[in-house]
């Protein structure tokens, strides 16, 4: 689903799709559950959400390629769906803070990216 987000002036290109138009639905996922949801982002992330054991315990695993990798679990599709929209929009805003390779301040904006995805994590345990 790609569209923008307005927060504090600035505009946030959402861009999240099925994973491979949605192959992967209802195969085994890495935390050997069902994948019952998964997203890309076209800027290097992906989501994905796992019904486990007799699917009433979920598994959320999400990153950014070449970044990080993080795994949540709930107790309901209901809040793991809520958290989806909820760590969706934070990874967006996180994806358009990566500078370019030419950028002047590179070496602060991705020290300054590191941070943000610690703080994601902090924020979703």
């Amino acid at each position: 689903m790609l569209g923008l987000s307005h927060k504090d002036g600035i505009s946030i290109r959402m861009a999240w799709d099925l994973y491979e138009d949605g192959a992967s639905l209802g195969t085994a996922g890495e935390d050997g559950g069902t994948i019952v949801a998964d997203f890309e982002h076209d800027l290097g992330a992906r989501m994905t959400l796992e019904a486990l054991g007799d699917g009433t315990c979920f598994a959320m695993t999400c990153g950014i390629y070449g970044w990080f990798f993080h795994t949540r679990f709930f107790n309901s599709r209901e809040e793991a769906d809520r958290a989806t929209v909820d760590m969706q929009s934070a990874l967006n805003v996180i994806l358009q803070s990566y500078p370019a390779k030419d950028d002047a301040d590179y070496d602060a904006k991705t020290e300054a990216f590191g941070d943000a995805i610690s703080a994601f994590v902090d924020a979703y345990p």
